[in-house]
């Protein structure tokens, strides 16, 4: 399978809050897209492994991607270590992406930033024509980093996901043993309700950089070339 599309997240429902809006749309444009959920979520407060892979199942329907699979790798305890950068890498080389999301290399759960690291560095030895893995040698042409829940960062660039913010938050909504039952105030559990405005409000704050209602911001590690400056979008005044 060679896809155009991978976005590579520690726990289900991570893809779906952070970049669902650009998958879906990806998905849209005709492009292969596909996840790759490193864990199954099983340490989670809420909910359990059989429980979030089923709604995981329910979600990709909604983003309709062509391909979704588990690596199995332990739930709050992702290291980076080489055992699971080649697991990594196997997957890199058999799904051949283009193009890779990966979550930002900074953040509050461990799982979240080392996924980011572990996924960068899988990434690169998948190209290397020693490594100890099945298949042709391997490197995506571009890795992105996902920053929505990092608000104070100025993106690289912003996806205009306005039309496809209804299905995200569809798609999010699949995993209903992550929100709370009650019209609460809790920070990890928000309730079914405050969770569109949570979404919505950081999906407007990024929006407004590029002039539209709902926008998803990434971030490069390298510097976008440019070939037509005559047609470049966002107005500068």
């Amino acid at each position: 399978m060679i896809l155009d599309l991978l976005s590579i997240a520690a726990h289900p429902d991570d893809t779906e809050l952070t970049c669902g809006g650009t998958v879906i749309k990806t998905a849209e444009a005709g492009y292969k897209v596909g996840l790759l959920d490193l864990t199954a979520g099983e340490s989670g407060t809420r909910g359990n492994a059989a429980l979030r892979a089923r709604e995981s199942s329910r979600a990709s329907r909604v983003m309709k991607i062509m391909h979704r699979e588990n690596l199995g790798l332990p739930d709050a305890a992702l290291e980076n270590i080489r055992e699971y950068k080649l697991k990594i890498a196997a997957r890199i080389r058999a799904l051949r992406p283009r193009t890779v999301i990966l979550p930002y290399w900074e953040g509050r759960h461990p799982d979240h930033y080392t996924a980011g690291q572990i996924g960068y560095e899988a990434c690169f030895i998948a190209g290397l024509a020693k490594a100890p893995l099945q298949g042709k040698p391997f490197r995506p042409n571009k890795l992105i980093y996902s920053t929505l829940y990092v608000p104070s960062l100025r993106p690289t660039f912003v996806v205009d996901v306005t039309a496809q913010f209804e299905q995200k938050l569809k798609a999010v909504l699949c995993y209903s043993s992550q929100f709370s039952a009650r019209e609460d105030v809790q920070n990890l559990f928000p309730s079914r309700s405050d969770l569109r405005d949570r979404i919505a409000s950081l999906s407007r704050h990024f929006g407004l950089m590029i002039g539209v209602r709902y926008g998803e911001p990434f971030v490069t590690r390298e510097v976008a070339a440019v070939e037509d400056v005559v047609t470049l979008p966002v107005r500068s005044i």
